[in-house]
């Protein structure tokens, strides 16, 4: 699995606790082929065991795409077997990157389609440069958009999702932020600067908070309104136990304080 790393997944991590996890060698657009899967899923696996992330960035190589979808000449060759197999991995991928316990953040400077936008959409905060283009183009090569499109309708809307995803047009970056797909969009050339500085922000929190709020949004998803509700009061006390609060308000109260001097 070295070697797959090696050949298509490059992980790098900051002193800060900043890591940053980039796709490699798949082709000029980031193309999600069966190798590339393999070799990210196994790179994800690594950062959730990693004790020292804190923050996870997930970026294509170079600025053409983020992941400008998956592998239609492998995907042509396919039979129902196959290509269940192959819909699996894919699947383990963006699972993978939505259970990580710490918050993930899609570096999107370009194209971003289909299985690259469900990718996406697994990370928990999407920032975009002003040239990027989404789309879920499935429809038009015969099959439809699956796996985790499923999450459009609870981001976007019902209304907005249905259009995506039975046109499979392309939008661009700003009908993207106004839709609510992605949480900001800057400059391409100011791309790397906004997620320098979430990333770090981010980093300077409680990451067993952090973690605990993840957990909680994805079970979310799913429970009733008053089952969180009510869940929320115990996870609350919960937090108490790790020393976060008493850390982190602590130092709240003392620079409060310090500026009232």
């Amino acid at each position: 699995m070295a070697d797959q790393w090696k050949q298509h997944a490059q992980l790098t991590v900051s002193k800060h606790g900043v890591a940053t996890l980039a796709i490699r060698n798949a082709k000029s657009l980031n193309i999600l082929g069966t190798p590339v899967v393999t070799a990210l899923t196994a790179a994800l696996h690594a950062v959730a065991a990693q004790g020292d992330i804190r923050v996870l960035i997930l970026r294509g190589e170079g600025d053409k795409a983020f992941v400008a979808g998956a592998d239609i000449k492998e995907m042509a060759a396919l039979d129902q077997q196959s290509a269940t197999a192959f819909i699996e991995r894919l699947r383990l991928l963006c699972e993978s990157c939505r259970q990580l316990p710490m918050p993930v953040i899609a570096r999107i400077p370009g194209w971003c389609l289909g299985a690259g936008l469900e990718l996406a959409i697994a990370c928990d905060l999407r920032i975009a440069a002003d040239t990027a283009h989404f789309g879920m183009p499935e429809v038009k090569v015969g099959i439809p958009s699956v796996i985790h499109a499923a999450l459009l309708p609870r981001l976007i809307g019902k209304a907005r999702a249905n259009w995506m995803l039975l046109t499979g047009e392309i939008i661009d970056a700003p009908q993207a932020e106004s839709f609510g797909l992605v949480d900001r969009v800057v400059p391409v050339a100011e791309l790397d600067v906004e997620i320098d500085r979430i990333s770090t922000m981010l980093a300077g929190l409680g990451p067993k908070a952090l973690a605990q709020q993840k957990r909680m949004m994805r079970e979310w998803e799913d429970e009733p309104l008053q089952t969180s509700i009510d869940n929320s009061v115990r996870e609350f006390g919960a937090a108490f136990n790790t020393g976060e609060p008493q850390k982190y308000m602590a130092d709240f109260v003392r620079n409060k304080e310090d500026k009232a001097k």
